[in-house]
C-alpha cells in the first residue's frame, strides 16, 4: 500500500525546495505530488511507499513542517486515453465510494485515490477472476 502525507508549508519561495531536500536527505522517494496554496499557506500531498511514511513524517516534523494527515491510498494504473478518468470515477461512484482526493504520480499514467472506504474502492476497481474479458480493454490495474 502507498501512503499520502499532507504537509503544511508557508507560502513563500523555497519551501517546496526545502521539502524536497528534507525528504531526499532522509532517503524517501516521492512517487507523486500535488501542491496548492492559499491564504498564506501551502498544502502539499506526497505519495510515498508505506514503509517510508514514518521516516518521512519524522524528517518533515523535525524540519518544522506541519504534517496534517497521513493515510493509505490506492494507486491505480490507467490507460493513457480519453475517458479513462470518467470510467474509474464512475465505477467508484457506482460503488458509493466518495473520492476525497485524487492526483497523478510521476512516471506512467497512475492516479492516487484517497477515500474513507478503501475496501469498497479496491473491490470496485478489481477485475473478477483472472482479469478482464478478452474483448474488454484493461484500462487499469491496481498497484500500490
Amino acid at each position: 500500500m502507498s501512503m499520502d502525507i499532507a504537509v503544511i508549508l508557508r507560502d513563500q519561495p523555497g519551501e517546496l525546495a526545502r521539502l524536497g531536500e528534507v525528504t531526499g536527505g532522509c532517503g524517501v522517494n516521492i512517487k507523486g505530488l500535488a501542491a496548492f496554496t492559499g491564504e498564506g499557506s501551502g498544502v502539499v500531498h506526497l505519495l510515498v511507499d508505506d514503509e517510508a511514511a514514518s521516516r518521512c513524517r519524522e524528517a518533515l516534523e523535525s524540519a518544522g513542517m506541519g504534517v496534517a494527515e497521513e493515510r493509505p491510498v490506492l494507486v491505480v494504473d490507467l490507460e493513457d486515453r480519453p475517458g479513462t478518468l470518467g470510467e474509474v470515477a464512475r465505477q467508484l461512484a457506482d460503488a458509493n465510494v466518495d473520492i476525497d482526493l485524487a492526483y497523478t504520480t510521476f512516471g506512467g499514467v497512475k492516479m492516487v485515490i484517497a477515500t474513507d472506504d478503501l475496501e469498497s474502492a479496491q473491490a470496485a476497481l478489481a477485475w473478477p477472476g483472472e482479469g478482464p474479458p478478452a474483448d474488454t480493454p484493461n484500462i487499469w490495474d491496481q498497484a500500490g
